[in-house]
């Protein structure tokens, strides 16, 4: 089994990728593959609706990474997206990207998905309920925490302050990984959970 990780942010190494590797280093540690995809900071092109990808199984633009995104998600059998926030909204060229890719694929109902926003003070709720919307419009089987999949910090060693950040990704990987392993016939068997529990605030 293997989930595919989204860094929606034009930084490769930034906050997003830390919180994404939390959740990777999680899975990893129950049994379950992760594979990084990374969006960069090239130019995409937004949806106009053409409906062309009903027809030919792919969006008609092929001079960026939509579809290239939309095969790796459809051969995952789950996926982690993550993106900084922006205007408490997710970085606009990845949602660019996601229009296309969730409007040409119609067969993601049987992904275990998440999202996972990073933020320096404000507006990740509202870039997680965006994310979020995709799932749920594409009838996915959305993965869940103890809170909303939240890391704060403007760097990324401020993030690995954010001790309740990171443990409510933990959480999210312990669920993703049970979902995926019962889905997949190997039981609903659950980790151990950690029993300490951390809350961390930011005031900058």
């Amino acid at each position: 089994m293997k989930v595919l990780l989204v860094n929606g942010s034009p930084r490769a190494n930034g906050c997003t990728f830390t919180a994404l590797s939390e959740v990777a280093k999680e899975l990893e540690r129950l049994g379950i593959d992760t594979e990084f995809f990374q969006i960069g900071n090239k130019p995409v092109r937004g949806c106009i609706g053409c409906r062309k990808c009903r027809s030919i199984g792919k969006c008609v633009f092929d001079d960026d990474l939509a579809n290239e995104l939309a095969q790796k998600m459809k051969e995952a059998d789950g996926f982690v997206l993550g993106s900084p926030v922006y205007f408490a909204g997710p970085n606009g060229a990845f949602c660019a990207l996601l229009d296309r890719v969730f409007f040409s694929c119609s067969d993601l109902h049987d992904k275990v998905c998440a999202s996972v926003v990073s933020c320096r003070r404000e507006g990740s709720s509202a870039a997680f309920d965006r994310l979020n919307k995709y799932f749920t419009i594409r009838n996915c089987m959305v993965a869940t925490s103890t809170h909303w999949n939240t890391v704060h910090g403007d760097k990324p060693e401020d993030v690995l302050q954010d001790l309740e950040g990171l443990q409510t990704l933990r959480t999210l990987a312990v669920n993703m990984a049970a979902m995926l392993k019962n889905f997949n016939g190997e039981g609903a068997e659950r980790a151990e959970r950690e029993t300490k529990k951390f809350k961390t605030s930011f005031i900058r």
